[in-house]
């Protein structure tokens, strides 16, 4: 019953996805103009595809941030987290219980780029960080990458029982998609504040979703007025 309820939210916010989506798509696109600006990030990008496609896929790295992930979101909703492996290839935690929250973090937060930034912010209350700000948004750079392709490879090329625990896979996609986007736009404000207006693209998302439902019903109501005077 759980599963279908989540399977009837996952259908509704289609829409909301798909702009949501779409619109970071386009803020990320508009910063690229200033390639002066965003050549930090990008550069931190292209390394780690270099890296990643090169041959070397960070394993064991990405294992650990995964589980990690996996018990923070744990203790986050207080449940008791007993153990943690990690291995070349997979690893696992053992908790008392799971939710979608849990289930999903490690795809839906981008761990070492967040990591990162907490770090900058941090040093910030001692000492003068600007200097190094261009490091610091290479890094990030680098971990976004990081975290966004070794969450499609993770996907893509395992059964992950962590999205039937969540929901289902339809229900999953869907919020790992919306969640990803929501965090790209927000590290992009964080680097870019003059040229990203988070308002002005949550505004964007929702009245298109509005129109596109109101879009399907109308049309469902014609058709279903159709059939009904045809029967």
């Amino acid at each position: 019953m759980k599963n279908t309820f989540k399977l009837l939210i996952a259908v509704l916010l289609f829409p909301v996805v798909l702009f949501a989506a779409w619109e970071t798509i386009s803020v990320f696109l508009h910063i690229l103009r200033d390639f002066q600006v965003a050549v930090g990030l990008l550069a931190g990008s292209a390394l780690y595809c270099v890296i990643h496609f090169g041959g070397y896929r960070f394993g064991r790295l990405y294992v650990w941030g995964h589980e990690v992930t996996h018990a923070i979101a744990a203790m986050m909703c207080g449940f008791r987290v007993h153990s943690m492996t990690v291995n070349e290839d997979n690893g696992n935690v053992k908790m008392d219980r799971v939710n979608a929250f849990v289930a999903l973090a490690p795809y839906i937060i981008p761990f070492y780029a967040l990591a990162t930034g907490l770090v900058y912010v941090g040093l910030d209350f001692f000492t003068d960080v600007k200097p190094y700000r261009p490091a610091f948004v290479f890094a990030i750079g680098f971990f976004m990458a990081f975290h966004f392709v070794q969450t499609f490879q993770t996907l893509c090329e395992t059964d992950q029982p962590d999205l039937q625990a969540a929901g289902g896979r339809i229900f999953s996609g869907v919020v790992i998609i919306l969640c990803n986007a929501f965090w790209l736009l927000l590290v992009l404000k964080w680097l870019f504040p003059d040229q990203v207006l988070l308002l002005t693209a949550g505004k964007n998302v929702l009245i298109n979703s509005y129109h596109a439902w109101g879009f399907v019903i109308s049309y469902g109501v014609d058709w279903i007025q159709q059939w009904w005077t045809k029967s």
